[in-house]
């Protein structure tokens, strides 16, 4: 009988490189395909952030927060890799003794949630073609 590991087993590296251009299966394919999906904005409260700060011109820390109905880490982490990408600015400011957060979007954000919005767009009129 062959005695089993007690070390824990490791869970598979994640793909971190960015999938290259989406292209049909069948042979009736295009030269290329459309542009890959942005997936850092694709993930749902990324999505969720750029979408609320497209519609306001800024929004708090709190705003977001109670807008999006999620934790304060959520916001966080999220918030930060929008800010790493270029898609958002954060600016820090006290009001009186309290600390505020604030976010805009910037010019390049939102071109990025409108060539998001326009991908799935075309992907809704392609499934309807079908």
């Amino acid at each position: 009988m062959a005695k089993q590991s007690a070390l824990p087993r490791q869970a598979p590296a994640k793909q971190t490189s960015t999938p290259g251009p989406l292209k049909k299966v069948s042979g009736t394919a295009a030269e290329s395909g459309p542009p890959a999906l942005d997936r850092l904005i694709h993930e749902r409260m990324r999505l969720g952030i750029v979408s609320a700060l497209a519609a306001n011109e800024s929004l708090t820390f709190n705003d977001l927060k109670k807008l999006l109905k999620t934790s304060d880490g959520n916001v966080s982490v999220h918030a930060r890799k929008l800010e790493e990408a270029g898609y958002v600015t954060c600016s820090k400011s006290f009001e009186g003794r309290l600390p505020k957060t604030e976010y805009r979007l910037t010019e390049a954000g939102r071109q990025a949630l409108k060539r998001y919005l326009d991908h799935m767009e075309a992907l809704i009129r392609a499934m309807r073609e079908r």
